[in-house]
């Protein structure tokens, strides 16, 4: 992190942030789009893909919008997802946050995508294309 923030873009598309059964299959409709997550656990199957793929009864009541943190981030760095959630909390800004092993996504829902965008602004990071 550089003292001016991080840098951070967004992906394309709405996205569904979906629950399903813990024992149940990855859906194929799950693999498409420009950014999936799948992570099972002994709980549920949450799955994180473009929404428009999503089936009616896994639809969320409000899509999501997916901004990346612009990585590689070493394992070493601390802070990273801190820096941009704790500005988000602040505002009042939900979200839902995925990690890879370069880098951090954070999902936010559709109808706070301004507030959020704002809020990362405001804390010093930029939205790069």
């Amino acid at each position: 992190m550089t003292r001016r923030g991080l840098r951070f873009s967004r992906i394309p598309g709405k996205f569904a942030v979906c629950r399903l059964s813990a024992d149940g299959p990855v859906p194929e409709w799950a693999w498409s789009g420009p950014f999936t997550s799948v992570t099972r656990t002994a709980d549920e199957l949450s799955i994180v893909c473009v929404a428009d793929r999503v089936p009616e009864e896994h639809q969320p009541k409000s899509p999501w919008v997916c901004f990346k943190l612009e990585g590689p981030f070493s394992f070493s760095k601390v802070g990273i997802l801190a820096s941009v959630t704790g500005p988000l909390a602040e505002s009042g800004v939900p979200i839902f946050a995925v990690s890879t092993f370069d880098t951090d996504y954070v999902l936010v829902e559709a109808e706070n995508v301004e507030i959020a965008l704002q809020a990362l602004r405001d804390a010093g990071h930029q939205l790069v294309s």
